[in-house]
């Protein structure tokens, strides 16, 4: 099958959809398939063979972060050449409503259409407002896929219809067999993310952490990820600051290896999350989690039953949850063990084959779904009858 995949955000600046969509065209690959990824890249910036480059991005406020998106008349003409060259089957779109080039493509595109729902946003006045603009392009989608619950939500909410829920996916043995570092373990507690972006929670932790080192002191906070690092320990006691050690940005192996290492991983995400990729990593590294009670988080987490969750934004509930965690290590055991099975449905060996099984749906019946021939078909992917 000849698929093409459009990625709404800078292949440069690491994220979680970019990270999505580089995983899915590499098990696609690796079964065969012909894969080309449309994606906005600086024009130095190493691209993997089946990446095509639409352009510089400009950076966009999105979601309550900033996005780096690629949008206008010359990314539309890159659009247009790059789905004429691919003649493609399938062509698989990434938050088709966000200012990118999934927008373009919905537009431009012809044939089989597939679109992947990432936002978690239940108050998008933006994307009310923008619902006219949307909506001759979002009637040219054959299925819609959103990353959970909440993202499928957020779509019905706003723009009508409704998905069919498949998860963000994740190469479970790769953080499962990844050698530990000896030098990231011994009472270690684990951040990554983004340093200088609040929703984070970066900030929460840093309140916890005084509390968590009058404690136990010989504890350490690793950060892995990009940001001012001076910025980031300024709230915390000078003599608490040499107990946070910044590893700045990692490889995937790096990554892998740190959650290997580590005695509890922390995500105090603050809120935006429709999922939650670095849960699915750690609980397959078999790092005990504690998450905020997003309601995202919690569903990933099994209900709090493959990982702890805390009071949202209460740096005070990190505290007591993360010290009664490090003092208790059948409890991390328990939820080693409990999260290393859970994680299982998230390894691309599902995720990947649901996915290809829409492609196949859509292009099989693309007849079909033009005439409702097929019954139930519309409703199922989130299509409404004409």
């Amino acid at each position: 099958m000849r698929i093409g995949i459009v990625c709404p955000y800078s292949w440069d600046v690491p994220g979680g959809v970019q990270f999505h969509i580089r995983d899915l065209a590499e098990y696609f690959v690796r079964l065969g398939h012909e894969v080309s990824v449309l994606a906005p890249a600086d024009d130095d910036t190493p691209l993997p063979p089946y990446v095509v480059s639409a352009g510089r991005a400009v950076p966009v406020p999105y979601n309550g972060s900033v996005a780096r998106l690629n949008f206008g008349f010359l990314s539309a003409a890159r659009v247009r050449r790059w789905l004429h060259d691919g003649a493609f089957d399938v062509v698989h779109i990434h938050e088709p409503t966000s200012p990118s080039l999934g927008l373009l493509t919905c537009w431009a595109a012809q044939g089989p259409i597939v679109a992947t729902f990432h936002t978690s946003n239940p108050r998008s006045r933006a994307m009310i407002a923008a619902y006219s603009i949307l909506q001759a392009a979002l009637e040219k989608i054959s299925a819609r896929i959103a990353v959970s619950e909440y993202a499928r939500r957020t779509l019905v909410e706003h723009l009508g219809g409704d998905a069919v829920v498949i998860p963000n996916g994740v190469d479970v043995d790769f953080f499962a067999k990844a050698e530990p570092n000896p030098e990231w373990q011994g009472d270690t507690i684990g951040f990554i993310g983004r340093i200088d972006e609040p929703r984070k929670g970066l900030p929460v932790l840093m309140k916890a952490l005084p509390k968590i080192l009058a404690a136990r002191p010989q504890t350490r906070l690793l950060v892995a990820g990009r940001g001012d690092e001076e910025e980031a320990v300024e709230t915390l006691p000078a003599e608490l600051r040499s107990r946070v050690e910044f590893l700045g940005m990692v490889s995937d192996v790096d990554k892998a290896r740190f959650l290997r290492s580590i005695d509890l991983y922390v995500a105090p995400n603050t809120g935006g999350e429709s999922f939650g990729i670095i849960l699915v990593e750690a609980m397959s590294a078999g790092a005990p989690v504690l998450a905020s009670d997003l309601d995202a988080f919690a569903q990933v987490l099994d209900q709090g039953a493959a990982g702890e969750l805390f009071a949202n934004e209460d740096a005070d509930a990190l505290a007591d949850a993360a010290l009664r965690l490090l003092a208790d290590p059948d409890r991390r055991a328990q939820l080693r063990d409990h999260g290393s099975a859970h994680v299982r449905r998230f390894d691309w060996s599902t995720v990947g084959a649901d996915i290809l099984s829409v492609y196949e749906t859509v292009t099989t019946g693309a007849a079909a779904v033009a005439t409702d021939e097929r019954p139930g078909f519309r409703s199922r992917f989130g299509l409404a009858r004409d």
